[in-house]
């Protein structure tokens, strides 16, 4: 039985919920005008006057958008990032932003978009052996895993790879499998479309400095929120470190041995650094840095209930591991904001889930809602967190996992089945640190 104060908060998110549904008839945001040329990947110091509408007006306008007023906290004063975006991961609300549609070299942060247009392709205890055609093309200076040829790898092997050291390799050899690079950039930019991330435009499927290869903060948000919805995108995404499979070597008596090495998650707020504690509550997502881009970073985090994105593109202060000391500033400022800002603008929903909500009787999952209990009633509830063991597959056992039941917010009002720009988010699997 929840408490009561909990109960009447749910009550109140609820109706805020349904009342917001009848706003579905509202004009459509629309994207900023493609620039002349193909996308740039070394923009101008300073953003474009005209950017993407897409989740709200205020986030098309550029500098800094958020709704101070009585008992907000004002935002941190030293965040240097080009652009950056904090907004709540569960109902979509954006609670603050700056330049949040500038369109800017990704890095690795565009293997979100990757992993979410690929996960569901091939099974995890899937084998792959290696050829050497499956690592043409690696970009110069890449991150890599290790991985080598004909050599055999499970799929779970390589989604090791691509989420903990960020590997190029690890994202060439799942290309393949998914009949070649072109292929695969081409699925990743239908998605990015199928998502409303309409500032992104893929040229390589790892994030490695290509011209015209673009995304947002916005946009990566959006990606992150979308590839949460997923079981094994949440795992590999909290995986602070685990075995990975090395060479097959002759060992005694002549048997072939494969031998294994550790690799650690290379999200320094989630693996923590000499300079930088891990962050309390953190559960993802991914990082990225390149000559272009700079260092990118998008992250989710738990704490009190509350679950928040953050994104962060490209800190102009050249201190070490700056784009996680800005993201901890924004997290922490959000915690605190959260349940008193009013949001600037709302991440959208994917155009399948935001068409299903037009269809009475569906929820944005695709599953039947039930019968309502009169005008303003509620069914359903959202996913309830357990405690479980530490994570499988070789994660550090920082903290506690909760368990994933993939719940949904059921809006009930007057017998009929509403559906509002709310995305339901399952449960993550939630990181608590030590202190």
């Amino acid at each position: 039985m929840p408490a009561p104060k909990k109960t009447a908060r749910r009550y109140l998110l609820v109706t805020s919920a349904v009342l917001s549904s009848l706003a579905l008839a509202a004009p459509a945001a629309v994207a900023a005008p493609s620039p002349s040329g193909s996308p740039s990947a070394s923009p101008s110091a300073t953003p474009p006057a005209s950017m993407s509408t897409v989740g709200g007006a205020r986030l098309g306008q550029p500098g800094t958008q958020v709704n101070l007023a009585s008992g907000v906290p004002v935002l941190p004063k030293d965040v240097s990032a080009r652009s950056w975006i904090v907004a709540d991961a569960e109902s979509g609300d954006v609670l603050a932003s700056h330049n949040a549609h500038w369109r800017l070299a990704p890095a690795s942060t565009l293997k979100m978009l990757f992993a979410d247009t690929l996960l569901p392709k091939f099974p995890r205890t899937s084998k792959h052996k290696v050829v050497p055609a499956d690592l043409a093309g690696i970009g110069s200076g890449s991150s890599l895993v290790g991985i080598k040829e004909d050599e055999t790898y499970t799929v779970h092997d390589l989604w090791l790879g691509v989420f903990l050291r960020s590997g190029n390799d690890a994202v060439h050899v799942l290309s393949a499998m998914n009949k070649g690079v072109d292929n695969t950039v081409k699925e990743m930019n239908e998605h990015a479309e199928e998502l409303q991330a309409l500032d992104t435009h893929v040229v390589s499927p790892d994030g490695y400095d290509a011209e015209g290869q673009v995304s947002s903060a916005y946009d990566l948000t959006l990606i992150a929120r979308s590839g949460l919805q997923k079981k094994d995108f949440r795992e590999y995404c909290s995986t602070v470190r685990a075995k990975f499979p090395g060479q097959t070597k002759k060992g005694k008596k002549g048997k072939t041995v494969r031998e294994s090495f550790e690799i650690q998650n290379t999200n320094r707020l989630l693996s923590g650094d000499a300079d930088l504690p891990v962050y309390q509550g953190i559960a993802g997502v991914k990082n990225g840095n390149t000559t272009n881009a700079g260092a990118t970073f998008t992250g989710v985090a738990e704490r009190d209930g509350k679950v928040l994105l953050v994104t962060v593109m490209n800190p102009q202060k050249p201190e070490h591991n700056e784009v996680y000391k800005e993201t901890a500033r924004l997290f922490d400022w959000g915690f605190k904001a959260a349940g008193k800002v009013q949001p600037v603008g709302e991440l959208v929903p994917p155009k399948s889930a935001a068409q299903a909500s037009s269809q009475p009787g569906v929820n944005p999952s695709g599953e039947s809602g039930g019968s309502g209990s009169g005008a303003g009633g509620t069914a359903g509830t959202g996913s309830k967190p357990v405690a479980s063991a530490p994570a499988a597959d070789g994660s550090s056992g920082i903290g506690i996992a909760l368990g994933i039941t993939g719940g949904v917010l059921v809006l009930l009002a007057g017998g009929a089945f509403l559906v509002n720009r709310r995305w339901p988010l399952p449960d993550l699997v939630r990181r608590r640190t030590r202190p």
